[in-house]
């Protein structure tokens, strides 16, 4: 919103309105904001949760620690949407195709997540919103992206080529024009992007059409699975809080370098003009969930709930998508993936070992896999795993959760290099 008025002051050469005209200026501005957004807001809804006696009822109880949780205060997911949603609006250009559809995901699925944690608290129903509606949800919105994507003529890239001259370092250059292109970035992979439209090359000539509904049903599958996949690790103070920041930073970096022709040729990435203003979408990202930080940190004062989870995992998920670095996901959010492996494979080993031996046995002494260190070994609980033998405090589990998170970022953004 701010845009166009310091646009009009710069043109009548009002003293430092030009800084507006500068990504690096917005998104610190949108940092600061969501940052100070989420610690001034957040006591006060705090409190009106309080008063509305909106608290949670952990999902363990006989895990350590987690009966001095009940009854704090839930949905707080509002906070960081609050605290995202506002600097966006007022720092980036709300004309831009990609803040679009960033804004769009965030409402989505923050009123996604609101209905599950409404039932949950106000229709006392504990599952909350069934499976199949919180499913046709990320799908619906999956599919807008995609298909956005696909056919909006703003949503172009130029691709890298890189050109064998005989030097020692080679030169890579961008082709001429500006296309529609299903190419996505390949980690490791040197000289070579994914063409999904190559992975249909069955179709012959109409391989790119249905590399574009491969593309499409791709976003549906990373979208549904990385927010499910944030979900699951919401299970511990700042657990989810944390490790979301973290990869904001990770995947905002690729956007500034995807949007700067320089730093994308150097890297050997293809070149995505307009994925600046994502840089301020993500410099809110990253302020506000560190912001919730300030009151969802260890001992936590409010839960963030499926207001702010689902909503965490899949504007990451569309925010990768959009700047072509969805398979990089697998670092970004390697946490994000453990955890969900954590759950698939607990309960599919129960289910195997009852049908096969009529007795269900686990992998895990809990799933997740972070309720897992928080058990002690050999306390009566069946599981293959019994280590570690004593319980480890959670401050702990989300601190080296942080730093596993930190260290596959890092890995994430080194691969582009080291290919």
């Amino acid at each position: 919103m701010l845009v166009p008025l310091f646009d009009y002051l710069d043109s009548i050469d009002f003293t430092g309105a030009g800084m507006f005209q500068y990504v690096s200026f917005r998104s610190i501005m949108a940092f600061i904001f969501s940052l100070l957004i989420a610690t001034f807001i957040g006591r006060k809804i705090i409190r009106k949760l309080q008063v509305m006696q909106i608290g949670d009822v952990p999902r363990d109880l006989d895990v350590e620690g987690q009966l001095s949780k009940k009854g704090t205060p839930t949905m707080g997911g509002v906070i960081i949407f609050l605290s995202l949603i506002v600097p966006v609006l007022l720092f980036a250009k709300l004309n831009n195709i990609y803040i679009i559809l960033m804004l769009i995901s965030t409402v989505w699925l923050t009123v996604l997540g609101f209905a599950d944690d409404y039932i949950k608290v106000f229709r006392k129903h504990k599952e909350g919103l069934k499976g199949k509606f919180k499913i046709i949800g990320q799908v619906g919105i999956g599919l807008i992206v995609g298909l956005t994507l696909y056919i909006s003529p703003e949503v172009v890239i130029r691709e890298n080529v890189q050109l064998n001259n005989g030097q020692p370092n080679e030169e890579v250059r961008f082709d001429e024009g500006e296309v529609k292109s299903t190419k996505t970035t390949i980690p490791f992979m040197k000289n070579n992007n994914l063409d999904y439209a190559n992975i249909v090359g069955f179709m012959k000539e109409h391989k790119q059409a249905a590399g574009w509904v491969l593309f499409v049903l791709v976003t549906i599958f990373i979208v549904t699975a990385v927010s499910n996949g944030a979900n699951l690790t919401d299970g511990l103070d700042g657990l989810t809080t944390g490790t979301s920041a973290i990869i904001g930073v990770g995947l905002g970096i690729l956007a500034y370098v995807s949007s700067n022709m320089n730093f994308a040729s150097y890297l050997n990435i293809m070149y995505i003009p307009g994925s600046e203003e994502l840089v301020i979408y993500m410099s809110a990202f990253v302020g506000a969930t560190v912001g919730f930080l300030w009151y969802n940190s260890y001992p936590a004062q409010v839960f963030m709930g499926d207001t702010g989870s689902l909503m965490l995992g899949g504007v990451i998920a569309v925010f990768a998508i959009i700047i072509r670095k969805e398979l990089m996901l697998l670092f970004f959010c390697g946490m994000f993936l453990i955890e969900s492996l954590s759950v698939m494979m607990q309960v599919s080993f129960f289910k195997w070992t009852k049908h096969r031996y009529g007795a269900g046995k686990r992998i895990f002494k809990m799933a997740p896999l972070h309720h897992h260190f928080q058990k002690p070994g050999n306390s009566g609980i069946e599981a293959l795993i019994q280590k570690p033998l004593k319980a480890m405090p959670e401050s702990k589990i989300v601190i080296r959760f942080w730093i596993i998170s930190l260290l596959l970022a890092a890995l994430a953004i080194v691969t582009l290099k080291i290919r």
